[in-house]
């Protein structure tokens, strides 16, 4: 399958970006950063009893467009008020309207871990990630075999958690195969932006011996609970959350 359009967009972006920062940084520099900043367990928060949730900070995304603005601090706050396991903070500037300073600001906010999801093509974005960050997003279509296994090593080198998101069963095998612990299952086709929760029940009983995260489409607590039925052992709950942050505490409350 090609990558879809959108998709590849936001990961030219993202190179451009990779690009400017290895003229900006020095690689060698960034790794000692982030082999020295101390990490939360991201996993471990996962893995723990019941469905955990992990609630995201997004002022906008390209199939939802702008959805509202957020002080990253205060949100952090809520979110692990109302019961988050983790926090998912989005740093992509164009298509979501983040930024690396909104991730700083949520995590000095919290104790709970963090992930920074964006949209991760190049190492020296690992070691971005693992010098301010608990986990980092990998987008399965994005990579071939040889080159996710080699960032799944690399960010458990410096200390990150790898978070493997997939949305078939080619980028499931190829998650279970870089030995990938945290595997995300996406209910949103990033070809059209439809959802579909028979995604992850469909994929979930392939993905064995990880922790498995259902991403998208989670607006009830009848959702959540359908997807903790199939597998799930944590939920990540985006524009849902950003629209009414008391789902947070409903869906922490399922066991």
């Amino acid at each position: 399958m090609s990558i879809p359009t959108v998709l590849e967009d936001l990961a030219a972006a993202a190179r451009r970006r990779a690009e400017e920062l290895r003229r900006t940084t020095g690689f060698d520099a960034l790794y000692q950063r982030a082999v020295r900043f101390e990490k939360r367990d991201f996993a471990a928060a996962l893995a723990a009893p019941g469905l955990s949730v992990i609630s995201e900070i997004k002022r906008a995304s390209p199939s939802a467009g702008f959805i509202r603005d957020a002080d990253p601090a205060e949100w952090a706050a809520r979110y692990e008020r109302e019961g988050a396991a983790c926090l998912s903070v989005l740093t992509e500037p164009d298509r979501f309207k983040g930024s690396l300073e909104d991730l700083d600001a949520a995590r000095a906010n919290t104790t709970v871990p963090v992930i920074r999801k964006d949209f991760t093509v190049d190492e020296i974005q690992v070691l971005e990630a693992a010098t301010r960050a608990d986990a980092v997003l990998l987008i399965a279509a994005l990579f071939d075999a040889a080159s996710l296994a080699r960032y799944v090593s690399l960010s458990t080198e410096v200390g990150i958690t790898p978070l493997v998101e997939v949305h078939d069963e080619r980028e499931a095998d190829l998650a279970l195969e870089s030995g990938a612990r945290v595997i995300g299952v996406n209910n949103r086709d990033l070809r059209d932006f439809s959802v579909d929760l028979g995604t992850f029940e469909r994929l979930a009983p392939k993905i064995t011996d990880a922790t498995l995260v259902a991403e998208s489409g989670v607006k009830t607590p009848d959702d959540a609970k359908r997807l903790r039925d199939a597998g799930a052992d944590a939920v990540l709950v985006g524009e849902a959350a950003m629209r009414d942050p008391s789902l947070v505490a409903r869906l922490s409350a399922l066991l």
